[in-house]
């Protein structure tokens, strides 16, 4: 128990300066992609600014593992995190660095119980038509069957991708575009999918709560009802009684003492 609460209140001191590294990183990974005049010096930085990103989310892996009571258990269940952190060591590409960055962060945001789901969808939205736009950019713009070479058609791309439009008037020609393709579809459909569950979910809460109000306010007037019949059983069988008898289950009148 005194482990488990140790890991616990890592992960709450850590979520907050984690997020805001993300933030970091998505303007590191945005500034050389959008900015096509960068010199080298600061595209090493910003190169940097990813790998530090990346070492303090798989740091903080290590450190819930450490703290845990089970590290198999953690393991087993928190096998994506562990996907994430060892995935840009398996070849030093910079789209490996994005997706696993985009993963764990995901993964933390999902512990924060003060983000609601339609917070965190909005975000997943957001953030894949941000990194998509810009990963597919990277490495279209200089294809020479390219067709995106700029944000704004790399961004429309992305938009009609994950909504499953697909217009063609843009598409990926490389085989490292079309991988980010199928990434940005089926997460999309996903995103879609919990979109509409919640929208279901809201509606089906709702007529539940109708309902349940709905039975509540019946019982009242039927109840209600019932006490106006008896009333009115009452009330008749007053009027019908001779004058002077004795209502039903009345206690006899005493008699009368006698007069001296």
């Amino acid at each position: 128990m005194q482990e488990q609460s140790a890991q616990n209140r890592w992960e709450l001191w850590t979520q907050r300066p984690l997020l805001a590294l993300a933030v970091v990183f998505a303007v590191a990974y945005a500034v050389p992609i959008v900015d096509t005049s960068a010199d080298h010096t600061l595209t090493t930085a910003c190169t940097a600014v990813e790998w530090v990103v990346w070492g303090a989310f798989a740091a903080d892996y290590v450190v819930r593992l450490a703290l845990t009571s089970d590290r198999r258990r953690f393991v087993r269940t928190h096998w994506l995190d562990l996907c994430a952190v060892l995935l840009p060591l398996a070849q030093q590409l910079k789209l490996l660095r994005l997706v696993s960055t985009l993963l764990l962060v995901g993964r933390r945001a999902r512990m924060a119980s003060q983000i609601r789901m339609t917070t965190y969808v909005v975000g997943a939205v957001v953030g894949l038509l941000m990194f998509g736009s810009l990963a597919v950019l990277s490495v279209e713009r200089e294809s020479p069957d390219g067709n995106i070479r700029t944000l704004g058609d790399a961004l429309w791309w992305s938009f009609t991708t994950m909504t499953t439009v697909g217009y063609g008037d843009h598409a990926p020609t490389t085989g490292l575009g079309r991988i980010i393709a199928v990434g940005l579809m089926l997460s999309g459909i996903a995103l879609l999918g919990v979109v509409t569950a919640n929208i279901a979910a809201w509606f089906i809460a709702r007529f539940d709560k109708d309902d349940v109000e709905e039975r509540a306010q019946t019982e009242a007037i039927l109840a209600l009802t019932q006490e106006v019949r008896a009333l009115r059983a009452e009330v008749a069988a007053l009027r019908d009684r001779p004058e002077g008898a004795l209502p039903p289950g009345a206690p006899p009148r005493p008699a009368p003492h006698p007069s001296r």
